[in-house]
Formats: C-alpha cells, structure tokens, sequence
C-alpha cells in the first residue's frame, strides 16, 4: 500500500508515518523492525578459534565501522536461542583474536550455511567445504576466496544486556584480492561485488549503483 500523501496549507508535500514507542515494544518487534528497514546491513562473515583449537565461521549483520584512526569495528553476536553465548563470542573472550570478511555473491550460499544452528564446537568451515589459508598476524584461519578479510584484535566488550554481545575489534591486518585493486589504486566495486543482508532470508548485491 502507498503512503498516504497530501500538501499542507503552506504547499508542502506531506506523508504519513506510523510511530513506534520503542519502550513500549516487544524485544522481537523491536528486531522486526530495525532488521528489515535499515538495508542493506554489511555483514561480518566472523572466523575464530577456540582455546581448544577448533576452528568457527558464522555471519552476522549487527555489524559496522567505527573508525579509521585506530581501525575500529564493531560487532553485535546474539546468542543461542536457549540462551548460551554463541561459539564466536565465546572464542573472540577466550582468545582475543577474529578475522571479519565480506563476502561477494559467490560466497554468499556457503556463508549463510554458516549460519545454520549446530551443536558448539562444531567447524562449519569443514561442514561447508570453505578452503582456509593461516592468519597473518592472528592465530585463526582465513577464509581463502573472500574477497576482503580484516584481521582483529579484541578492543573492548561492550555490556548492553543479554540480547546481544558487542564486540569492539581493533583492525591488525587488511587482506584485499590482487583483482580487486583497480589501476588507480582503489577498490573496483564490479570485481569485490559485495553482498548485504535486506532482512528475513532475503540478500542485495551491490551492482545497482548510482552517483549524487
């Protein structure tokens, strides 16, 4: 259904809104809608290790830059439906070392797989037949065909309660595919054709773009 609209006694184009009280909502409303309005998220495609040397992938759309100076990401790991704390924030607190990727369309299956619900423990990098070449400067297994890789350190947690488990890491390391690197020097955008999360199952490339 399209907006309702109309013009005020000034002219003015008007159009109507509903309000949500956020302090009034449910956890899940709140979710619903932040998910599936602000589009298309990045998404963090996270390996780590556990202290007992098992390797983990999993993606996560909570997710953004916070500075350059020093390079600064964050990430939002909400945990198992049961409760428990999901094996990638757990092995990022135990270790204090992660690889955050982006992931273009052709990683795009094999990353949601990692998304699947599995017991703790298990290596959704094998599960999923992802290729993995060893960190640079992190003890933790990069995953060989995605286009950017970024290596952290963990800054900080960030408690904001138990929906969520906020990641600060500080960026060590920036690995960046040779045929991504246009001839000026930047990032050619058709060749890293990066992927982002619109909400529910559904995903956007970024091919259609335009210039303001």
């Amino acid at each position: 259904m399209a907006p309702a609209t109309g013009t005020d006694e000034q002219g003015t184009r008007k159009v109507d809104h509903r309000y949500f009280d956020f302090t009034a909502e449910t956890p899940f409303d709140r979710y619903r809608l932040m998910a599936n309005a602000v589009t298309p998220r990045p998404i963090a495609f996270v390996t780590t290790v556990s202290g007992a040397g098992v390797p983990n992938a999993a993606p996560f759309s909570f997710f953004g830059l916070l500075s350059h100076d020093p390079a600064t990401l964050a990430i939002g790991i909400e945990p198992r439906p049961d409760g428990r704390r999901k094996d990638t924030a757990q092995n990022i607190l135990e270790t204090g070392e992660f690889i955050v990727h982006i992931s273009d369309a052709a990683l795009a299956a094999q990353m949601d797989a990692c998304g699947a619900p599995v017991e703790p423990g298990a290596d959704e990098l094998s599960l999923n037949g992802m290729a993995t070449v060893p960190g640079t400067s992190v003890n933790v297994p990069r995953i060989a065909e995605a286009p950017v890789a970024m290596e952290c350190k963990l800054h900080s947690t960030v408690d904001l309660g138990p929906a969520r488990d906020i990641v600060l890491g500080t960026i060590v390391g920036f690995h960046l595919r040779e045929d991504a690197i246009g001839a000026d020097g930047r990032i050619d955008q058709d060749v890293i054709d990066t992927i982002g999360r619109v909400g529910a199952m559904s995903y956007a490339t970024t091919r259609d773009r335009f210039r303001v």
